[in-house]
């Protein structure tokens, strides 16, 4: 008990330390760079001997993003090569995807489900995703026209960021994009919702067939998913050192200086998020009676993922694994999140609408709310299907706001900052894609969280065995 308290203690006095150390210092300065370095390093020692002991994969992941923080700010040279850990990570995460989305539909829609539950499911989830995404598009403009972040920003000389090239899409591209050409094409080039529409299309086959031949590809969809989720959980013993690697390279990359002209932009959308997250997904999690506790500690690796290296993909095999633990059937879990990588992008939504807004206040433009509304429509329709694209949400913004007339400058500025707003935009695709998981379960009478529980229970009791 001594020990355990021991070590508990020990990273919360350093902390205390530091912390005060650096607020002398900010008011009456004289504390040299190499103190200060000294004592961040000690604090960092110390929460790490707490994580060694604690032995928690979440516990790890959120110390390695303080440690790859600190890498990336004291040694920028050091941390700028270690995007390598990240990229690692990142390839072995997208090898589940397809094989893991795969699997788990066709085996809910042949083992368990019947076609016109396909249906249900798929109608239920469009129109959760077109209700959570459109309060999430109004909270980003109140919050822009609140705020007036855009307002009295001055035109730089020039730029020195260049944008991906994007081709235009139009309504008959984004709809062709949905459905594939070559599903060995849709897995290279990580299209998810081509997979999606693929294995729904072969799961409805394989239901046609007569049991007897339909066995056999049932019992072996079955296996593979089981297996994806033991590989996903070999390849999350990689995941402190990938998102610590992500973090080193983003701060190193980005310095910690770049937050001072544009922190009022930065908080505006934490600050939208935190609200959408409070007083829309929060109040839904409610209705639905959903075990709050066990949601946050459930995704929460999921969650850290890709906060860290600001992909949705990253995280995507471990929430699906932590919401069948809740108590969503994997055939619901495996339907919904793919499909709302697409469809329910809520924190992108939001940004999506708050940076068009931002666009405009910062060329001194004004536009009526109808304008705004308009806009920020066409953005959310243009970004379906264009997730696997980098930066690809400035892409599309670069193009709706010129089709509207706004100048690209401020879109420039936005760049400077992007990583940093992608990831909690990219937290909160996550959270919003769980939790829809689990709406569209009770919705369908068939969220069971303390059946999942009993069920963990049991399975731990014959491992221990």
């Amino acid at each position: 008990m001594k020990k355990s308290l021991f070590f508990i203690l020990l990273p919360l006095i350093t902390i205390t330390l530091t912390a005060l150390l650096y607020l002398f210092n900010f008011i009456s300065g004289g504390i040299s760079d190499g103190v200060l370095l000294s004592f961040r390093w000690i604090t960092i020692l110390a929460i790490s001997i707490y994580g060694i002991k604690k032995k928690n994969l979440t516990t790890w992941i959120l110390i390695s993003l303080l440690i790859g923080g600190c890498i990336g700010h004291d040694f920028p040279k050091i941390g700028s090569e270690f995007q390598i850990l990240s990229k690692i990570f990142l390839k072995l995460i997208k090898t589940i995807i397809a094989p893991l989305i795969f699997a788990t539909l066709v085996h809910g829609i042949a083992g368990h489900s019947d076609m016109k539950q396909v249906g249900r499911m798929g109608w239920k989830s469009l129109v959760y995703f077109e209700i959570v995404t459109t309060l999430a598009l109004f909270i980003g403009l109140a919050a822009i026209n609140l705020t007036q972040a855009g307002v009295g920003i001055n035109q730089p000389a020039s730029s020195h960021e260049n944008l991906p090239d994007v081709p235009v899409q139009t309504w008959q591209d984004i709809i062709l994009h949905i459905f594939p050409e070559n599903i060995a094409k849709s897995i290279a080039e990580g299209h998810v919702l081509q997979i999606v529409v693929f294995s729904i299309i072969f799961g409805i086959a394989l239901l046609l067939v007569p049991d007897n031949k339909r066995r056999f590809l049932v019992k072996f969809t079955d296996s593979l998913a089981e297996t994806m989720f033991k590989f996903t959980n070999i390849v999350m013993y990689f995941a402190p050192f990938g998102v610590g690697g992500a973090m080193a390279y983003t701060v190193s990359h980005m310095g910690l200086g770049v937050l001072v002209n544009l922190l009022q932009l930065l908080l505006t959308l934490y600050g939208a998020l935190i609200i959408f997250l409070l007083f829309v997904l929060l109040p839904i999690a409610f209705i639905i009676k959903l075990p709050i506790k066990r949601f946050v500690k459930g995704v929460g690796e999921a969650v850290s993922i890709a906060f860290a290296t600001t992909s949705s993909e990253a995280a995507l095999p471990k929430a699906m694994e932590a919401m069948e633990n809740i108590g969503v059937p994997g055939k619901i879990v495996a339907f919904v999140m793919p499909t709302g990588y697409t469809f329910n992008l809520d924190g992108t939504t939001l940004y999506l609408s708050l940076a068009s807004v931002f666009v405009a206040q910062a060329a001194g433009i004004h536009m009526s709310f109808t304008q705004q509304l308009i806009m920020v429509f066409t953005l959310m329709i243009t970004s379906k299907g264009v997730a696997g694209v980098p930066r690809a949400s400035l892409v599309i913004l670069l193009g709706t706001v010129s089709s509207f007339g706004l100048p690209a400058w401020p879109i420039f500025i936005i760049l400077g900052i992007d990583e940093l707003m992608d990831m909690a935009r990219t937290s909160v695709n996550v959270i919003g894609n769980c939790l829809a998981s689990a709406v569209v379960a009770k919705w369908e009478g068939e969220f069971d969280p303390d059946g999942a529980e009993q069920r963990l229970q049991t399975e731990n009791s014959n491992v221990e065995i």
